[in-house]
């Protein structure tokens, strides 16, 4: 007979602001929410993750350790960040020194399925649908691709 380990999904040791919702089943441990947020169903928030006020992460959406997220921002659904480039050509197996930070400014909206590699994103930017943002972002605007391109001014 096949041993496994089944451990339950939770929230524990979130510091959150007021009037925050989070949706279960999700997983968020040791990260802080601001005042307003909403986090969606299925969503996995990770340790030292901080997110501004009034923000909304929708359902399925990924957010690891070494992510700053401002004020005022939307996630959309299944939105992946990712800290480890592979640098070495593999995965870091845990060695969080070869682990890369992403910051997203104030008033930036995600759509759903884009994929955030360790970059800073300026204030009020839109991402696309299906973006992959592989580079930072310094101009204000609308991004779309892969790899994501600015395709149009706000």
């Amino acid at each position: 007979m096949n041993r496994f380990i089944l451990k339950e999904i939770a929230v524990r040791d979130v510091t959150t602001g007021n009037d925050v919702v989070i949706m279960q089943p999700s997983n968020l441990y040791e990260c802080t929410l601001g005042d307003n947020c909403f986090v969606g169903p299925f969503t996995e928030i990770q340790t030292g993750v901080v997110i501004g006020n009034n923000c909304r992460i929708q359902s399925h959406s990924f957010i690891c350790e070494l992510v700053t997220i401002g004020n005022d921002c939307f996630i959309g659904h299944a939105v992946v960040f990712i800290n480890d480039t592979f640098s070495d050509g593999k995965p870091a197996s845990g060695d969080q020194s070869k682990w890369k930070t992403t910051t997203i400014g104030n008033n930036v909206s995600i759509g759903s399925n884009a994929t955030i590699l360790p970059v800073n994103i300026c204030d009020a930017v839109v991402i696309g649908a299906g973006a992959v943002i592989t580079k930072d972002i310094s101009e204000p605007g609308i991004y779309a691709g892969n790899p994501a391109k600015k395709i149009s001014d706000l």
